[in-house]
């Protein structure tokens, strides 16, 4: 019993272990590029690579070196209620934010790789303050003459890249929510224009509608030539 016991004591304290490290590491990027001399270390994520209507949306965070934002995380693993109640936290302690959108004409006519791209370099354009080292999700460089460094999975390894994801999609359901009441019956406002069957039964009766992106399948099939 006791043997059972220690075991259990050691996967404990192993699991707190290796949670403290999580919770470490995501600041690690911003303190390791502060420790090389960089004073202002933007993350940059974005929202709306997948779905079939509406922009794509990117932001930029500049968080202080001290700040106080419990429960941050990668947005995908956050509620809408927790997005929310953070969304303004965020802009209140942020150095600066940035946000940048490229509209679904823009998707259509350069691809949505691109269109991410240039959402974030507006995003990095529209910050307040000059940034000088930028943490940007994925695996794709920004081409911008500044020192950079990409995080496949950022979100969830860096918190000024957790804190753009939030400001990225909380802007951008906002704008869904707008083009729900221009463009009704596709129930924009409850998917956000991700590829639901209800969504996709919408397209196929209404046809797509001017913010719908017209190059993706599910809504190219019924774009008249």
């Amino acid at each position: 019993m006791s043997m059972g016991v220690c075991r259990l004591t050691k996967a404990g304290v192993a699991q707190d272990q290796l949670f403290a490290t999580e919770m470490l590491s995501t600041l690690h990027f911003e303190e390791q590029a502060r420790s090389r001399g960089y004073r202002t270390v933007a993350g940059i994520d974005e929202a709306g690579r997948g779905p079939l209507a509406g922009p794509v949306v990117a932001a930029a965070v500049i968080l202080p070196e001290t700040f106080d934002l419990p429960g941050l995380t990668d947005s995908k693993k956050l509620s809408e209620k927790a997005r929310v109640r953070l969304y303004p936290m965020i802009r209140q302690q942020a150095l600066a934010v940035g946000v940048g959108v490229a509209r679904a004409g823009e998707v259509d006519r350069i691809n949505i790789l691109q269109a991410t791209l240039r959402s974030m370099e507006r995003a990095v354009g529209r910050l307040s303050l000059p940034v000088d080292f930028l943490l940007i999700d994925g695996n794709v460089p920004l081409p911008l003459n500044l020192p950079q460094q990409t995080l496949v999975k950022g979100d969830s390894r860096s918190l000024s890249i957790a804190a753009a994801s939030v400001i990225a999609k909380v802007v951008r359901d906002r704008i869904m929510l707008t083009y729900d009441r221009l463009f009704p019956g596709y129930g924009l406002a409850g998917h956000k224009g991700y590829g639901s069957a209800a969504h996709r039964d919408a397209i196929a009766r209404l046809g797509p509608s001017p913010c719908h992106r017209r190059t993706f399948g599910g809504v190219r099939e019924y774009c008249q030539a």
